[in-house]
């Protein structure tokens, strides 16, 4: 079967051209001119990929990011965010509130598409276990997109746990800037030392635990017990 494939977009030609284009790559597009129409959609069917514009009649692209990652029906939803703004704040926000990658406006319909194509692959890497205990205290739930230490629930944001999900793929392996960016973000202009705020936070969430998450002076960051 196709994989479906939600537009969201308050411009009809943008919606056209989007489902045009998707639909010639052999997914099956879904278009919606607003945040209201696009959440009683998903009620009922989960699309694999969410296309999602900023500027929205009833709600911002963010509100709606946003509420999709805080919601565990839909939290595993990959989400590319479409921005008719080039800032650099813009984009991160977007990728904090949990989105898997960004289009600038005015774009590329066949640039849009290899995205597409990207992030479902990205989406599509498992990990060999669905759950994994570090260190006696550190259970890290893969399926559930969950963190515990001694059993309590750590709040993590999107980004944060698939840090803990990059280094949890190969325990006592450094991976440098370049490939935390690459595994979060794709290859996107976004500040190496991003990365260490992120780490940063992390730490501080996970308490006693944040003492597997090691720092190798020059070269990156590893997990190990």
């Amino acid at each position: 079967m196709s994989k479906l494939i939600a537009i969201v977009d308050d411009e009809e030609d943008i919606l056209e051209l989007v489902a045009i284009n998707l639909r010639k790559s052999g997914f099956e597009p879904k278009v919606f001119a607003d945040g209201a129409k696009f959440f009683k959609f998903i009620a009922k069917q989960k699309p694999e990929l969410v296309i999602l514009d900023i500027m929205l009649p009833d709600m911002d692209g963010f509100e709606i990011c946003r509420n999709l990652k805080k919601d565990s029906r839909y939290d595993l939803i990959p989400i590319i965010m479409l921005t008719a703004k080039a800032d650099e704040t813009d984009k991160i926000l977007g990728l904090e509130f949990g989105a898997d990658d960004y289009v600038t406006k005015p774009f590329s319909p066949k640039e849009l598409v290899a995205r597409v194509k990207a992030v479902l692959r990205r989406n599509e890497r498992k990990s060999v276990s669905k759950e994994i205990l570090i260190g006696g205290i550190l259970k890290l739930d893969f399926e559930r997109f969950k963190a515990f230490v001694d059993g309590r629930q750590v709040e993590l944001t999107t980004t944060e746990f698939k840090l803990l999900e990059l280094f949890a793929s190969k325990i006592g392996f450094v991976f440098s800037r370049e490939n935390i960016l690459d595994h979060l973000w794709g290859e996107k202009a976004v500040l190496d030392r991003t990365v260490d705020v992120h780490i940063k936070n992390l730490r501080e969430k996970l308490g006693k635990a944040g003492k597997f998450i090691k720092n190798i002076r020059s070269i990156g960051y590893k997990l190990e017990e």
